[in-house]
């Protein structure tokens, strides 16, 4: 049982619940299955109307009030009539556990408060003819389901309005149960219920499977006129219905009709079925129960293109989706016909794999066939039993050689135009019939004797035959006759109707934020002015005038500000923050002072210390320039300077003053200051240290200049092919142990590896000493 809160609609829903068994693809055994078998409701029945009705009892209670002023009555103010429904909400709530309660809400209209008090009895008495009604859905439920109230095991409440205590007193002995189910949230159950389903659709969560499958409402049929020939020879029109969806089946779910006695183009329609359960007044509500009429064009065209092949009908495609919209995907004209397939041999490869694989336990090629084959029949047979249609409706509607119509749960393989599809569809018992006959051997003699073997290369000659089925797409136009497309001038007005809507919406919440940061900042500055560290930075002829200015601007708002434009509420915004602007400034330098004047002198001291310390750094390591410390020491002095002058200078002025002392100032101050300092570190972080000179008194010994190889203890290896007697290589003369060094020789630094090698040169005019002093 479901009461909604403010749909307006009593529905009473009998689901089962049961184990749906193993599911795939989640592994779980036991999940719970949900599938509703009947519904009935009471379209103008619900909480809402409840609303309304104690909403009109309030506004009464209010005129009565005001009787003798003379007042407009309160239900022609649209503002007013919506607090009161608010209110009317707010106090059905409370009186669901008290027994009176009072309503009240400040400023109704007119700036003139509303205060009743209103009873259980008072608002029992309001509904007293909708709380009669609550049982109605109950019992048309229990005799269109033929079923009693002791099959019912329970009653589950849905809906805030179940919490009043008439309802839940009428519905109790209607149902005839001792209590009625209240364990879950009525408020919430149906939100939560759809975040629950969200999860186990979704991949991105795991929750125990829980099927829920939704339930036709109203019948669906297909309807079409075909001419039939009489005994007499005459042809006569015949209409013909077919059960598409049939009430209370579930859905989504996908349908194929077939027509098999159409040759050529033609039309049918999609109507609501048998709609005798809805009462006169919801059948008004209702409307028009005609829905679409398809027009096949191509239907004669595909035949004449396949003259030769055997029609199968003209298949149409139906699909009724996860949100109940009924749609014609496709419409496709079938035709099929015997072809003969040439027997291929197998190769010796071929022949021993499957050899090998029937030895480990496989099934031989027949053995495989047969299972597919039955798989398939019991997939049909089980959609089969699950499209049948209503018995009555069925053996009313079908005509001879009609097929029934199809059910399919997944959608068929679209097939392009001509295409040319394998064996396996589903198939007639005229079809069966004409393939075995198809296969049987003629009588022109084909028989053969018993014992009489076949001649060599006889059996190759016989080719095996099978079906060939032809797709031919057949076009559609639908006439939508229910709820008609809107055309593209009635798109564009609907498009910028919302256009306008979003301008107006966001227009007034600026609106709104103008007025709101206009009161903000009146009532916040009138504050300030009575503060000490405000006071201090002005006079009192100062704060008198930015009070008046404030005041007046209040009453300004609350006379004329209603009517004001977003311009007009910022222009005024930006006048008073104007004439405050001198305040607020002196208060908030003062703020800043303290922490601005203490970083200052940190950076002044620092920058100090390191001056002084770069200045100690001995000539030769020095890596700063003078230039670079005597700028470094004039902007500390500057700015030691410039600090103590301003602090002098604001010093004399008064607090009243705009201050000479400002933080922007002190800022630039810091940042020209740290500049410097930056750059001296920066240039010391990457300098390199100077090489160092060598001493001049350390020499290291020399060979004398007439000392040979041998004598040094060095061995002298000579050439291939050359002896001893031979001619040494000339070799440069080494240095003398305790010789002096020459006067040019110096440390070089070679580029790019930075190692030191001493080269030692030869002094002018001396010859090498050659090794044997051979020449």
């Amino acid at each position: 049982m479901q009461l909604n809160e403010w749909a307006g609609e009593l529905s009473l829903r009998c689901l089962r619940v049961g184990e749906s068994g193993p599911c795939v693809g989640e592994g779980v055994l036991g999940g719970l299955l949900l599938l509703p078998f009947l519904s009935r409701f009471d379209r103008t029945l619900g909480g809402l109307e409840m609303e309304l009705r104690l909403r009109e009892h309030l506004a009464g209670l209010f005129n009565e009030q005001r009787k003798g002023q003379s007042a407009k009555d309160v239900r022609e103010n649209p503002r007013a009539m919506a607090k009161l429904l608010r209110e009317a909400n707010r106090v059905k709530t409370v009186l669901s556990a008290n027994a009176d309660h009072m309503a009240q809400i400040e400023g109704l209209m007119d700036d003139v408060d509303f205060k009743a008090k209103v009873t259980r009895a008072e608002f029992e008495e309001l509904c007293a003819d909708l709380f009669e009604r609550v049982p109605g859905p109950v019992q048309q439920a229990l005799q269109s389901a033929k079923m009693n109230l002791d099959e019912i095991e329970q009653v589950i409440l849905v809906g805030g309005a179940t919490r009043v205590p008439k309802v839940q007193e009428v519905l109790l002995k209607a149902v005839g149960k001792e209590e009625l189910g209240k364990n879950i949230n009525a408020d919430e159950a149906a939100a939560m219920g759809a975040v629950y389903q969200a999860a186990a659709l979704s991949k991105a969560f795991k929750v125990k499977p829980f099927i829920v499958r939704d339930a036709v409402i109203y019948p669906v049929l297909v309807e079409f006129t075909r001419e039939v020939d009489e005994e007499a020879g005459v042809r006569s029109l015949k209409h013909n219905k077919r059960v598409l969806f049939s009430r209370m089946g579930p859905y989504p779910q996908r349908k194929v009709i077939t027509f098999n006695r159409y040759s050529h183009d033609f039309n049918f329609h999609i109507n609501y079925g048998d709609l005798g359960f809805l009462g006169p007044e919801d059948l008004r509500v209702f409307g028009s129960q005609n829905l679409t009429t398809v027009k096949l064009k191509g239907v004669g065209e595909s035949f004449r293109k396949y003259p030769n092949h055997e029609s199968k009908g003209i298949k149409a495609h139906f699909n009724l989706d996860e949100s109940g919209v009924l749609s014609l995907d496709r419409v496709e004209s079938v035709f099929e016909t015997l072809v003969e397939d040439s027997p291929e041999e197998e190769s010796t490869l071929t022949k021993l794999g499957n050899t090998i694989s029937s030895l480990f336990g496989g099934g031989t090629t027949a053995d495989s066939k047969e299972n597919g084959t039955s798989t398939v029949q019991e997939e049909e047979e089980s959609l089969a039993e699950g499209s049948k249609d209503e018995p009555g409706e069925q053996a009313e509607h079908r005509e001879e050689g009609e097929p029934p119509v199809e059910d399919t749960s997944l959608p068929p393989p679209p097939e392009p135009k001509g295409s040319v599809a394998s064996e396996g569809e589903k198939a007639t018992d005229k079809e069966n019939g004409d393939k075995s006959e198809a296969q049987k051997p003629s009588d022109k003699g084909e028989a053969r004797s018993e014992g009489v073997p076949p001649a060599p290369g006889e059996e190759k000659k016989q080719k095996p035959s099978r079906k060939q089925r032809m797709v031919e797409e057949v076009g559609v136009e639908l006439v939508v006759l229910d709820l008609p497309d809107l055309s593209e001038d009635e798109l564009a007005r609907s498009a910028q109707k919302l256009q306008d809507l979003t301008a107006r919406d966001l227009e007034k919440q600026e609106r709104e934020q103008a007025a709101n940061s206009l009161e903000a900042f009146i009532f916040e500055t009138q504050d300030k002015l009575y503060q000490s560290e405000y006071q201090e930075v002005s006079t009192e002829q100062q704060r008198e005038e930015i009070s008046g200015r404030l005041s007046a601007a209040s009453t300004w708002l609350e006379d004329e500000g209603f009517g004001a434009t977003t311009v007009m509420l910022k222009e005024k915004l930006a006048e008073l923050r104007k004439l405050c602007h001198g305040l607020f400034f002196r208060v908030e330098e003062r703020k800043k002072w303290p922490e601005r004047l203490s970083a200052l002198d940190n950076l002044l001291n620092h920058s100090s210390m390191f001056l002084k310390g770069a200045r100690l750094i001995p000539e030769m390591d020095q890596i700063f320039t003078e230039v670079e410390m005597t700028t470094l020491e004039r902007v500390i002095n500057e700015t030691w300077a410039w600090k103590n002058a301003t602090l002098a200078e604001q010093a004399k002025l008064p607090t009243t003053e705009k201050p000479v002392l400002l933080s922007k100032d002190i800022e630039a101050k810091m940042m020209a200051l740290d500049r410097e300092v930056q750059y001296l570190l920066n240039k010391a972080k990457f300098a390199k240290p100077r090489p160092k000179p060598k001493d001049k008194n350390e020499t290291r010994a020399e060979p004398p200049l007439n000392a040979s190889a041998n004598d040094q203890g060095e061995t002298v290896i000579h050439p291939p092919g050359q002896t001893e007697d031979a001619k040494p290589i000339l070799e440069p003369e080494k240095e003398t142990p305790g010789g002096s060094e020459p006067a040019d020789t110096g440390p070089l630094e070679l580029e790019g590896s930075g190692a030191e090698s001493e080269q030692k040169q030869q002094p002018t005019g001396q010859r090498p000493a050659l090794k044997n002093d051979e020449l």
